[in-house]
């Protein structure tokens, strides 16, 4: 067996197609969706992720502004530009790019944030929200993506043992509240792994489905796949490679190349779940721009 790859990059590419008539929609009517980025400091994948989104905002046709702050930003200074962008009427959008400097609190700047501006969906409404099945809010951009991959990809998850590995806010919990709501896409059993769990590997050998973010290079063994199980890798991690110009390579907590040949699906890293985060954040301003302009 080798797994069908899951595509993001397709997929992301469709999304975006069907937000550009919504783009122009709105620009029709006179509006055209604002997203602000803001970075702190000089975190060198940092720069690399707002130059993506930004790219992409461009491609798309919204208006976007980044704002740099240096590291010895205080936390009231970096609140009080988030005052500024909550009150500004041309952004519907405002993302603050993690990791902060650890003077700053990211729980009380992401409170900051005004709830309908929050398209990373880290404000605490927007959460409660996500918890209690309320589309309303706005939900987290990475695993809104991985459920966009499931349901466009024709993955059943109604039903379905999910174990998702991680527990971190901005992708294993989220995952997991997606993942066992009522309706499409989701309706799963889900368990959540994570350093204290025992036996992983039990867990995961009897998974219809996996998504891993635990933020371990390459944690997925082949061992620990049951066969035919669908696996979604959203890791990002470095690690030492000779080979390289850097000296480094990127790599997801998937061992890819002896987990495809198990997987009945899987998705391909780069190029699975990290373009799916971008389009969903995307998605979130648009609909951010939308509900502006019914307010």
């Amino acid at each position: 067996m080798v797994a069908n790859l899951i595509d993001g990059r397709a997929i992301a590419a469709q999304i975006q197609l069907e937000l550009a008539a919504r783009v122009a929609n709105l620009k029709a009517r006179g509006v055209i969706p604002g997203l602000a980025f803001v970075r702190v400091g000089e975190d060198p994948a940092s720069k690399v992720y707002v130059g993506r989104k930004e790219k992409a905002c461009a491609e798309l046709g919204l208006v976007s502004e980044t704002h740099i702050l240096p590291e010895k930003t205080s936390e009231a200074e970096l609140l009080a530009l988030i005052g500024k962008l909550n009150s500004a009427k041309h952004i519907h959008g405002i993302l603050v790019q993690a990791p902060l400097p650890k003077h700053i609190s990211e729980a009380k700047v992401f409170s900051t944030v005004l709830p309908t501006k929050d398209v990373d969906g880290f404000h605490p409404v927007n959460v409660g929200k996500l918890m209690l099945g309320d589309e309303s809010g706005f939900k987290p951009c990475t695993p809104a993506g991985v459920v966009e991959l499931l349901v466009r990809s024709g993955v059943k998850t109604d039903g379905a043992e999910v174990v998702v590995l991680g527990r971190g806010n901005i992708v294993g919990k989220p995952m997991a509240a997606m993942l066992c709501q009522k309706g499409k896409g989701a309706n799963s059993t889900v368990t959540i792994c994570h350093s204290a769990t025992r036996d992983i590997a039990a867990h995961c050998r009897r998974a219809d489905i996996i998504v891993a973010a635990l933020g371990v290079a390459e944690f997925l063994k082949a061992d620990m796949v049951k066969p035919g199980a669908v696996v979604m890798d959203v890791g990002v991690n470095r690690v030492p490679d000779a080979t390289s110009k850097t000296g480094t390579k990127l790599v997801g907590d998937v061992d890819f190349k002896n987990v495809r040949p198990i997987a009945g699906r899987i998705t391909p890293n780069p190029g699975g779940v990290g373009p799916m985060t971008i389009a969903m954040l995307l998605q979130n301003t648009v609909r951010a721009a939308e509900q502006f302009l019914t307010n």
